[in-house]
Order: structure tokens, then C-alpha cells, then sequence
């Protein structure tokens, strides 16, 4: 496999060549025109492994001005069902789209020899991507064996974290009847929701739904398995628990704290306290029983229920939005939300060895990290969505209002849609000018929140969901950034294991939890032969090398 990536390579290589023998280097140009200098118009095809409900086909003010910038429209390919098997059958098939974000099964792309290293393309076309990741560059090699780059990452570069991404969710009109009740452990959090069901067992004549999970195939990760580790200590490193001494990972389904996790959970399921469709629903049922106000309590990333809460906002029930809390299994523990990766990079837009353009190609992503770009993606327009006063960049107060309360402000604007999974600056960094790139400040979001939340944080002695968090400076930096993206090749018995494991979890965890108590045990134990007979520790084993050779590479 290794022998087609490098062919590929050595491809790349002679198109630069032929590009630079028949036109000048444009890599003194000055930010935000590398890609705009009256080229012809061009449609490059675009793979994104995760949806963009936002997405607007370019349509957008935002849009429009991204192509008039640039000459390029995105012609946009997403995903029916598993984006694996989309891209694994891209990767059988040989044939790919210019652009693709394979999200965490980039893997398979490279094993198969499907993205071009970028590197010599960065180095000639790429004076805003290397503006824009500076030293943290070198954090995009593929690995140690392999030191190109596929991908630029799409996670905020420089990023400083000022909200929770994960979190126990409750109502704040629960909170607000209580008394404003600790809510630490899960016993806080079970008191809370089954003391306010026990009261309102109905809400706008509907079932009052105590938690709601979501176990959507994938989304299970997010919703139910990944709650497990951050509720028992464990930082967000996927299905890994890695022990800052040690470095040692251990498959963290294995654990026996997080056995007591899942008996909470199944305690909670045999009290009826959590909504009995949690392991049939989809993800747009899910979404909608959250925007009707019924559900008390979920745990979840903010991403995934962020348009849902908005659709609340917009129908003006505020106390049915959600506050995220710092909830641990026990008081043993510590929520290591904020716990820094470094810059990690994450996963990112790659250019296809099928690019008919890749010049074209790579010059568009530089233009997209121009300053220029990056103040658009996120201010928007001058004129029609923020204005400049003072040489500053002011949004009105009723587009404020609505970037607030509409959930379909990104797709009528295109603000935020050309984001993620592209190259951006992360929350903090300033331009040039001494203003941040991106929209949020600390006082950014402390002036969004609704006033039902700003109470409700204030009885908590609180001014951001932040402060009821451990501090990031209570750990250390993460030597390997996040488990989760190191690659297992895919080639390799440990990616079969792994798959194997994927599979095994999505089908008993929901199964144990369903369970009746007295069930329980045998089943969990039953799991764990599953797992072992599966190779667990095999592959601990083989993540262990793969881990510490990341550490190497991030820290050369």
C-alpha cells in the first residue's frame, strides 16, 4: 500500500514541476488573492464524511462572495448511511472527488493510496496555510513512518476553550423549581430529573421524558459510550482511557469504573427515568422531542443538540433550553472537559490523486485561510452582516438577535458553513486589526446567553458553563494531542479488531442497559469474554506502540 501512496507522491511532484515551469510563483502574494486573481470559473467535487445541515449549495451572501473570490464552486457529495462503506468503496473503486473529508476514516484513503501528499503543494501554493498553522504544521504528518501530509486540520489552531463540547444536560426550568440543587455526581443528577418528573409527568400534554439518549448508529459515541469515560476521569480520547503517568491506553470499555457507569444507567432505565425509545430513535427524532421542550435531561456534545436548543430559543421557551454540567460518576472523579490536546489538528479536507486541478485545488484551501476568508466565514459580509466603525467590525443588534435565535441563520447567511471541517483559526485568535477572527470572546457568549440562563448561572455563582468545570491548568497537556485520531492502519489485524469491537459494543451495551437488574452482572461479564475473544488486549497492545509514536512525532 505504502508503494502506491508514493507513487503518488512522486506524481504530485511533476505537476509542480510542469505548473512552475509555465507560470510564476504566486507564493508572495499578499493574503486573501492567491486564489482570486481572475482565474477561470471551476467546479471541484467535494466528499464530506459528516452532514452540514447549513449547507446552501453556495447560494448564500457568504457564498456568492466565496466564489467571486475564488472562481471555485463546490459541487458537495454527503453521505446516505455510513460514510465507511462510501469510502471504502471510493477506495476500491479507485475513483475519487477532488476534495474529501474523510472525518476519522481518512485511513482508509491513505492505505489506499487515494490523497496527494500536500506538502509540496504547501510549500508553492501555500503561504496562508502556512500562516495559519505556523510551527503546528509539523502536527499534520501523517506519522512517524510517514511524514506526509493529507490533510489540513480542521480544528481551531491556537484555539482557546472557553465552553464545555461535552456535558450533562438539564433543563434549566428543573434546576430553577429545585432550588438550584448541587449537580455533581449522578445521584445529583438522577435526584433532579426524577423529583421534577414526579411533579410534571406531563409537559404541553405530552410524557415528560426524563433522559433521553441517542444510540443512532455512530451517534451511540457520543450520547452513551463516550459519557462512560468522561464521567469516570477519562479524557476525550475515543475509545481509549490513557493514563497521564503511565502513557499505557486501555480500551476504556473495559473498566471497571465505567461498569458502574452502565449499572447507574441501567438503574436509571428500570426506574423509567430515561426515554424507552432511546435505542430505536434517529437522530431527527431525537432532535425533535428535544425542540418540543419535553425532555428534562440529556448527555451529549453540544453539537449534536445545538440546533434543536435553538429552535427552544426561537419559540421563546428559554427554560427548556439545557445547562451543561460537570457530572462525574462519583466525587472520586474529575470531568477532564477542558484538559488541552495541544493542537491535535483533528481530521481535515484532503486533495484526491483523482484532482483534476490540484494546483487550483490547494490554492483554493490557502485562500480559505487568508484573513480575509476567515473574517468572512465568521463576521460575514461588511455591510449586510456586520458593519465597520472605528476600524472595528460591529454586528447590529438585530443580526445579533437573530444569529441567536435562528437555526437556519448559517444556511440564509452561509456564516460558520465554511468552517469546519476547512482550516480555520481557533476562538481567540486576533488579526491583525487586534479583534478575534472568529465572533466568540468570553463576553461574546456570556452576552448570548438568554436571561433565564444568566440567572440560573449566577445562582450557581457562575458567569460562563466554564466555571462550573475543572480548570484546564488543573491538567496536563496531552503529549499525543487525542487518542482518537491516531491511526490504526487499516490493513492491519488491529483495524479488524477494532471493528470487531465497534461492533460487539453497539450491540450489547444497549442490550445491558435494557437489561433487568438482576441480569446485569452476567451480562456485562458476558460482554467483556466478548471483547477478550475479540483481541481487546491485542490491540491495547498494538495502540500502545502506535500511541508512543505519536508522542515522538508530536514532540520532535
Amino acid at each position: 500500500m505504502r508503494k502506491t501512496t508514493k507513487a503518488v507522491a512522486l506524481s504530485m511532484a511533476a505537476v509542480l514541476t510542469m505548473a512552475t515551469g509555465c507560470s510564476e510563483r504566486p507564493s508572495e502574494a499578499p493574503s486573501g488573492s492567491a486564489a482570486g486573481d481572475s482565474k477561470p470559473p471551476v467546479t471541484l467535487t467535494f466528499f464530506s464524511a459528516t452532514l452540514n445541515t447549513q449547507w446552501e449549495e453556495m447560494q448564500s451572501p457568504v457564498g456568492q462572495k466565496i466564489k467571486e473570490k475564488t472562481g471555485v464552486t463546490l459541487k458537495v457529495d454527503y453521505p446516505v448511511g455510513d460514510p465507511k462503506q462510501k469510502l471504502s468503496l471510493m477506495a476500491a473503486s479507485n475513483e475519487y472527488p477532488d476534495l474529501i473529508f474523510a472525518n476519522n476514516n481518512v485511513n482508509i484513503l491513505v492505505d489506499a493510496g487515494g490523497l496527494v501528499d500536500l506538502a509540496p503543494l504547501i510549500d508553492q501554493y501555500g503561504p496562508n496555510i502556512k500562516k495559519l498553522y505556523g510551527d503546528n504544521l509539523k502536527r499534520l504528518r501523517w506519522s512517524k513512518d510517514d511524514q506526509s501530509i493529507y490533510f489540513l486540520g480542521s480544528f481551531g489552531v491556537n484555539e482557546q476553550q472557553w465552553e464545555p463540547r461535552d456535558g450533562f444536560q438539564l433543563q434549566h426550568q428543573v434546576v430553577k423549581e429545585l432550588g438550584y440543587p448541587q449537580i455533581k455526581t449522578v445521584q445529583d443528577y438522577e435526584d433532579a430529573i426524577k423529583t421534577y418528573m414526579e411533579k410534571h409527568p406531563t409537559i404541553d400534554g405530552q410524557p415528560t421524558l426524563g433522559l433521553s439518549l441517542l444510540a443512532d448508529d455512530w451517534r451511540i459515541a457520543q450520547s452513551v459510550t463516550n459519557p462512560a469515560l468522561f464521567a469516570t476521569g477519562g479524557s476525550d480520547d475515543g475509545e481509549w482511557y490513557i493514563d497521564d503517568n503511565t502513557k499505557k491506553p486501555v480500551y476504556h470499555l473495559t473498566r471497571p469504573e465505567e461498569k458502574e457507569y452502565f449499572k447507574w444507567l441501567n438503574h436509571m432505565w428500570n426506574t423509567g427515568l430515561i426515554d424507552p425509545e432511546s435505542f430505536v430513535q434517529k437522530y431527527d427524532q431525537y432532535k425533535a422531542k428535544i425542540a418540543s421542550g419535553r425532555v428534562l435531561g440529556i448527555i451529549d456534545s453540544k453539537w449534536q443538540y445545538s440546533e434543536p436548543e435553538q429552535a427552544l430559543r426561537q419559540a421563546g421557551k428559554e427554560d427548556k433550553m439545557y445547562g451543561m454540567y460537570p457530572v462525574v460518576l462519583n466525587d472520586k472523579f474529575k470531568n477532564r472537559n477542558f484538559q488541552s490536546p495541544g493542537y491535535s489538528g483533528g481530521t481535515g479536507v484532503g486533495i484526491s490523486k483523482s484532482a483534476k486541478d490540484p494546483v487550483r485545488a490547494i490554492q483554493f484551501l490557502d485562500w480559505l485561510c487568508s484573513d480575509e476568508a476567515q473574517i468572512l466565514n465568521s463576521w460575514g459580509v461588511e455591510g449586510v452582516h456586520h458593519q465597520v466603525i472605528d476600524g472595528k467590525r460591529v454586528i447590529p443588534a438585530d443580526e445579533m438577535e437573530k444569529r441567536n435565535k435562528d437555526p437556519q441563520y448559517g444556511k440564509k447567511t452561509g456564516i460558520g458553513v465554511y468552517g469546519y471541517p476547512f482550516p480555520q483559526y481557533g476562538d481567540g485568535v486576533k488579526d491583525p486589526t487586534g479583534q478575534t477572527y472568529s465572533m466568540k470572546s468570553q463576553q461574546q457568549i456570556i452576552d448570548s446567553y438568554t436571561a433565564v440562563e444568566k440567572e440560573v448561572l449566577g445562582k450557581y455563582g457562575a458567569k460562563m458553563w466554564m466555571d462550573l468545570y475543572p480548570k484546564v491548568s488543573e491538567f496536563p497537556v496531552k503529549p499525543w494531542g487525542a487518542a482518537w485520531q491516531i491511526n490504526i492502519p487499516q490493513d492491519s489485524d488491529g483495524g479488524l479488531i477494532l471493528q470487531k469491537l465497534t461492533q460487539v459494543t453497539r450491540k450489547r451495551i444497549p442490550e445491558i442497559i435494557m437489561s433487568k437488574t438482576a441480569n446485569f452482572e452476567d451480562l456485562w461479564a458476558s460482554y467483556q469474554k466478548e471483547l477478550e475473544a475479540a483481541g481487546v488486549h491485542k490491540l491495547e497492545s498494538q495502540f500502545e506502540q502506535l500511541l508512543h509514536d505519536r508522542i515522538e512525532l508530536f514532540n520532535d
